[in-house]
């Protein structure tokens, strides 16, 4: 016996280097060829795309076995480490990727590929680079701080361009990933062409770890758009908080995990000013805000116009509503609804709910004569949608049930507040 010697080879075809890889094995000397004898593979496969710089994105890679050999291993990397999923033939005689392919990246295909007769192995690698992108997908997503939230807080993705197109949408969902620990089931919403909302069909659990990322890629979204630089967020919940605000009989009955702990006489708002029925969110939370009528179309030295600092103010609405302190109206509140909207309490009571509750914290009005709060565009009103109507909104037409999450990616944020807005909303100043 003797080693066989080790031959490499390398090819030039249409400007591509194609490099054979082969294994130093043993052969016998004297008798014919050995069974695992290495040979040129540039032979034995054809690569496409064929080209090696401007590349189509949108084109799969394929790689075929020529004259009755077959593939034994197939990557497709790019230089950042991303691997292309694909799928190999039943009879080993074809490779196909299923992933897709990133605009302005450098590939490597790198092939492992047996002859006809089993009696030789070799190994080609090529590379490649697609076409640059015109344009890229990118999105915002919130709450991005790492804080603890409510239960009722929503995951929001704001994207950079517009996707109107069915197609595009399921190509823009499939690449947003929602974890949590528990696990729930859930489900994503175009609120319209640019905005995404995901909400479980429940509340969030109580002190859940929840993260979710946007992750294209690169690849095509439509003709000339392609997904940007992926972003990943991470939250987590505190206790289940909600304040049901009765309007009917002006108290508001605050539970902490289910359980009662406080009841507070309230005021809210007057005919011609009732409070938006529903579910709302917490959006934000400041110890003294401004309030001036004339910002809602109130007439200033009118009877219903004001001017004033309003002390322990939690935000419900971005047309104004709050839960705020409203010691001028202590003799009407758990008697009478005066209000310009808002749900007014004691000074005390105010600071209490301030120090209480948090951004996606949950406040409930019943009984109340005014309207039912939006779904969308006026703060979170997304748990007013029934969970058939929530489903609707999905582009894939399907909920997702979240994987375990990872605890170390969604700590480490603000406070109790939670003030990680990461998209601008307009701002108007409240009624009293």
């Amino acid at each position: 016996m003797k080693s066989a010697n080790v031959v490499w080879a390398r090819n030039v075809i249409a400007g591509v280097v194609l490099t054979a890889g082969p294994l130093a094995l043993a052969a016998c000397s004297g008798g014919g060829v050995g069974p695992e004898q290495q040979v040129d593979a540039s032979g034995l496969v054809r690569i496409s795309p064929s080209g090696a710089a401007n590349v189509d994105p949108s084109l799969p890679v394929v790689v075929t076995a020529q004259d009755g050999g077959r593939l034994t291993d197939v990557t497709v990397v790019s230089d950042t480490g991303r691997q292309v999923a694909g799928r190999l033939s039943a009879d080993g005689r074809s490779w196909r990727s299923t992933g897709a392919l990133a605009a302005g990246a450098h590939y490597t295909v790198r092939v492992q590929a047996a002859n006809g007769d089993g009696d030789g192995r070799g190994g080609v690698q090529r590379t490649f680079t697609t076409l640059a992108a015109t344009a890229t997908l990118t999105a915002t997503m919130t709450p991005g701080d790492k804080a603890v939230y409510g239960v009722g807080e929503p995951i929001t993705v704001a994207l950079s361009r517009p996707v109107h197109d069915p197609a595009a949408r399921k190509v823009v969902e499939s690449a947003l990933t929602v974890r949590s620990t528990p696990s729930v089931t859930g489900a994503w919403y175009w609120v319209d062409d640019k905005t995404l909302h995901f909400r479980p069909k429940d509340y969030w659990p109580a002190h859940a770890v929840i993260q979710a990322s946007f992750d294209l890629g690169g690849a095509k979204v439509q003709n000339g758009l392609y997904g940007g630089a992926p972003v990943s967020i991470g939250f987590r919940t505190g206790d289940r908080m909600l304040a049901l605000t009765d309007a009917g009989s002006d108290y508001m009955t605050v539970y902490r995990n289910g359980q009662e702990i406080r009841s507070i006489p309230i005021t809210t708002g007057k005919p011609g000013f009732s409070t938006r029925n529903g579910i709302k969110v917490v959006l934000e939370q400041e110890q003294e805000v401004f309030m001036n009528s004339s910002t809602v179309g109130i007439a200033a030295g009118s009877s219903n116009s004001y001017a004033l600092d309003v002390y322990w103010a939690t935000r419900v609405t971005w047309s104004g509503e709050y839960v705020h302190a409203a010691p001028w109206s202590v003799g009407s509140q758990g008697v009478a609804n005066v209000s310009h909207g808002c749900t007014g309490m004691s000074t005390g009571s105010a600071e209490w709910f301030y120090s209480t509750f948090r951004r996606g914290d949950l406040v409930q009005v019943v009984h109340s004569l005014g309207h039912e709060m939006e779904p969308f565009g006026n703060g979170f009103g997304d748990w007013n949608l029934s969970w058939s109507d929530w489903q609707k909104g999905s582009a894939l037409g399907r909920t997702v049930t979240t994987q375990p999450a990872d605890p170390a990616a969604a700590t480490g944020g603000a406070g109790a507040s939670g003030a990680g807005v990461t998209a601008s909303v307009g701002y108007l100043r409240p009624s009293a």
